[in-house]
C-alpha cells in the first residue's frame, strides 16, 4: 500500500484526503514510478471543485518526477527506452499527489540530469500552456506582445519562449515582482488604473500605438478590456481564465481539455524538455512541502500568490 491524496467530495484544499492506496503493476504500455516531486498547479484543485458525481473520489494532481520502479511488458516510455532506475518526469497523469504511481508510458520522459525532481515536475503543464497560447496567437519575434500575469508559472514560460522567438514582451506584475519579469526577457508594467495609459507610453507616444499579441493569463476584467483596445485582431488575443469574456467578446479561450489543445501540447513535451535541459527554460521554485502536508501546500497555491512554482515531495 502507498499514499496518495484524493478529493471524496467536490470542494477545494479543505476536502482533500490522504488515503491509502494500492498501485497496480504495470501492464503494457505501463510504468510505474517511485514519485520523488509532485508538481503543483491552480489546475489540480480547480478540478476538485465540481463534476460527476460518479468520478468521485477524485484524484489530485497532473504531473510528476520520479524514479521507474517497474515497467510493463514491451514497453518503452514516449522518449525511448526505459528500465527501472531511469529517472523520469510525467505529464499529463491523474492522482500525481502520491508516493508512487503506474501510469501510461506515453505520458512519460527521461529527466534530464541538469534538472532537480521538484523543477521537473513542474515544466509540463505551465510550459506547455505557454506554448500553445503562443500558437493561437501567431506570435512571431516580430511581435510585441503583452503578457498579462507575467510573474505566475504560465506567464514566465511565455516570457522565456518569447524570448526565444526574439519578440518584444511587456509583462503586467506587482511592483514586488517586477524583478522576475525582468530576469526573464520582459519589460515591467504595473497592473492596476491606467494599465492602458502605460502600455501606450511604453510602446510609443501616438494614440493608435498598440501590441500585436494579447496573453491573458489571470482572467481579469481589466487584462480583457485593455487587451481588446489595443490589439486590432480579436484572434490574436487569448485567455486561459475569462472563458465567459471570450464567448462574449469573441476573443480566443484555451484549456488543456480542449481537443486540439490537448494535441498540440502532447506534442511539444519532448521540445520543452530539450529546452530544459539545456538552460533555455527555467522553472523557478518557490518551495516545496512534505507530501503529507498537501492540503496545506494547496492553501498556499489557491492564494495565488506563491511566489513560484510549489512542489510536493514524498
Amino acid at each position: 500500500m502507498t499514499k496518495h491524496w484524493v478529493a471524496p467530495r467536490f470542494g477545494g484544499s479543505e476536502v482533500l484526503e490522504y488515503v491509502d492506496t494500492e498501485v497496480p503493476a504495470p501492464g503494457p504500455g505501463e510504468v510505474t514510478i517511485d514519485v520523488r516531486a509532485a508538481g503543483m498547479n491552480p489546475a489540480d484543485t480547480k478540478h476538485t471543485r465540481q463534476g460527476d458525481p460518479s468520478d468521485l473520489p477524485v484524484p489530485v494532481g497532473y504531473e510528476v518526477a520520479g524514479v521507474l520502479v517497474a515497467v510493463g511488458p514491451d514497453t518503452e516510455i514516449a522518449s525511448g527506452g526505459g528500465a527501472v532506475g531511469d529517472e523520469v518526469l510525467a505529464f499529463r497523469v491523474a492522482g500525481g499527489w502520491a508516493e508512487r504511481i503506474t501510469v501510461p508510458a506515453g505520458d512519460v520522459f527521461a529527466k534530464p540530469a541538469s534538472l532537480g525532481f521538484p523543477e521537473a515536475a513542474n515544466l509540463l503543464l505551465a510550459g506547455t500552456t505557454a506554448a500553445d497560447m503562443l500558437r493561437v496567437t501567431r506570435a512571431t519575434g516580430n511581435d510585441t506582445v503583452l503578457v498579462h500575469g507575467a510573474a505566475g508559472a504560465v506567464g514566465v514560460g511565455l516570457l522565456q519562449q518569447l524570448r526565444l522567438l526574439g519578440a518584444r514582451v511587456i509583462g503586467t506584475a506587482s511592483e514586488r515582482n517586477a524583478d522576475t519579469v525582468a530576469d526573464f526577457g520582459g519589460e515591467w508594467i504595473a497592473y492596476g488604473d491606467g494599465l492602458e495609459d502605460r502600455v501606450r507610453a511604453l510602446v510609443g507616444d501616438g494614440t493608435d500605438d498598440r501590441v500585436d499579441v494579447a496573453l491573458d493569463c489571470v482572467g481579469t476584467d481589466e487584462a480583457v478590456d485593455v487587451s481588446l483596445a489595443l490589439v486590432a485582431d480579436r484572434s490574436r488575443i487569448v485567455t486561459i481564465a475569462a472563458f465567459g469574456r471570450a464567448e462574449s467578446d469573441g476573443i480566443r479561450a484555451i484549456g488543456g481539455a480542449q481537443p486540439e489543445s490537448k494535441a498540440f501540447r502532447d506534442s511539444v513535451r519532448q521540445r520543452l524538455i530539450d529546452l530544459a535541459a539545456s538552460g533555455e527554460l527555467v522553472v523557478p521554485v518557490a518551495r516545496t512541502f512534505p507530501l503529507a502536508e498537501a492540503r496545506q501546500a494547496a492553501e498556499v497555491l489557491e492564494s495565488q500568490h506563491p511566489g513560484g512554482k510549489l512542489a510536493l515531495v514524498p
